[in-house]
């Protein structure tokens, strides 16, 4: 299968140096080139080039799409997402309105508690329905790429069901999915803490690895959820089944958890919004990349993550979505990077780099996606004709793309 697209006004996201993530200043470079045309072949990126330039003869192909002056962009990639749950919280909404804190709606027995016993009086057929109705969503919104976590299950049978569904998402969608085991989100509602870590370690994490369910393990290491010493001992299990880390910190407390994901060689540390610049170092010449989650700052006026302060010390970010019932019921990335450079001050190019290929990198993808290169996957969406790249986050709310291709098919 051989697709040409062409007239493209601007070809955005080129990536020529084999790099595999951006830091720093480098985040500020996002490619171009102008006036262009691409040529995809058996799912991936063969060529591309100025429209002056192509060959005079063309090419020989299956397919012509004409992008009428649109920007083609790489797709989305989402490295942090928990679209697999049962139901809707809309009254923990109001009780968030009402001026109710995330952590006083968990100690009611709200929050995961709330997700979870929707979740176990759910078969896995409707789980399933529900999930790929948010699956269908993102990739129309121009998601290439996207990780699931299980962590609404809390019980061995119930995270098994939450992978399983995740697996045939995988198997069903164009979209490239991996998969997380959360099963340290929260302490299940019969189990006593220890008890429960425990049952991680020796009972679900065994369980998951055996069926190859997962390719990485998270713990949601927070205060009033599980410590350093929790996740330290979780990990440490989680590498005997393959499964490396990516670890919600910082998110509510910065309780000494980054440490010990980096220590692990986590791929990303999570969340961050209260993240103390003493720990920029810790992260720096790491393989860690820091992921930030602009639309839960949003959702729940939580402190926004220090992005823009990680990126003027050298570091690189990543941005997610992390769609969500309770603190992101949305998994709209466009509107992510809006609120990186709105909320976070990061500049258009910045967050757009943010949201490819370092979101890619996060999720061990760098290699195969987040940016426009040859030999990589053909993920991208055209977009309707717009004045620069800059408008795609000025205009937060405006629909701008025309067409989404994943592995070189129109999706």
């Amino acid at each position: 299968m051989r697709l040409l697209v062409s007239n493209i006004g601007t070809l955005a996201g080129v990536e020529t140096t084999g790099k595999l993530r951006l830091q720093g200043g480098e985040m500020k470079t996002l490619g171009q080139q102008d006036n262009a045309w691409l040529l995809a072949e058996n799912g991936e990126i063969s060529a591309f080039g100025s429209m002056e330039d192509m060959p005079s003869g063309g090419f020989v192909v299956d397919e012509e799409v004409d992008a009428r002056g649109g920007t083609v962009l790489p797709s989305w990639c989402d490295p942090h997402t928990h679209i697999v749950y049962a139901g809707s919280r809309e009254g923990e909404f109001v009780d968030k309105i009402m001026g109710l804190s995330y952590a006083e709606i968990a100690r009611r027995g709200g929050g995961i508690l709330n997700s979870s016993d929707l979740l176990h009086t759910l078969s896995e057929d409707e789980l399933y329905r529900q999930a790929m109705h948010r699956a269908e969503e993102i990739m129309r919104k121009g998601t290439g790429c996207v990780e699931i976590k299980s962590g609404y299950g809390l019980n061995t049978a119930d995270e098994l069901k939450m992978l399983r569904v995740i697996r045939r998402i995988k198997e069903s969608v164009p979209m490239h999915v991996v998969s997380t085991f959360l099963g340290a989100h929260a302490v299940g509602r019969q189990y006593g803490h220890d008890e429960y870590v425990n049952l991680i370690i020796n009972e679900m994490l065994p369980e998951v690895g055996r069926e190859h369910l997962a390719d990485y393990v998270d713990v949601f290491c927070d205060e009033g959820f599980f410590t350093p010493e929790d996740t330290d001992r979780i990990l440490d299990a989680a590498a005997k089944w393959g499964m490396k880390p990516k670890i919600h910190v910082d998110e509510l407390a910065a309780t000494g958890g980054l440490p010990v994901a980096v220590r692990h060689g986590a791929l990303s540390v999570d969340h961050l919004e209260n993240m103390p610049e003493s720990e920029f170092d810790i992260l720096r010449d790491s393989v860690t990349m820091p992921t930030v989650l602009p639309g839960t700052s949003f959702f729940l006026n939580m402190p926004y993550a220090p992005a823009r302060k990680m990126l003027d010390a050298g570091l690189g970010v990543a941005v997610a979505s992390d769609y969500n019932p309770g603190s992101t019921p949305s998994g709209d990335m466009k509107f992510v990077v809006s609120l990186a450079c709105i909320k976070m001050r990061l500049l258009p190019q910045e967050a757009i780099n943010a949201a490819t290929l370092n979101s890619a990198y996060a999720m061990g993808l760098s290699g195969e996606y987040g940016s426009i290169t040859v030999g990589k996957a053909a993920n991208f969406f055209i977009t309707e004709p717009i004045p620069s790249v800059d408008y795609i986050p000025y205009a937060y709310t405006s629909p701008i793309i025309s067409k989404v291709f994943l592995n070189g098919k129109e999706a």
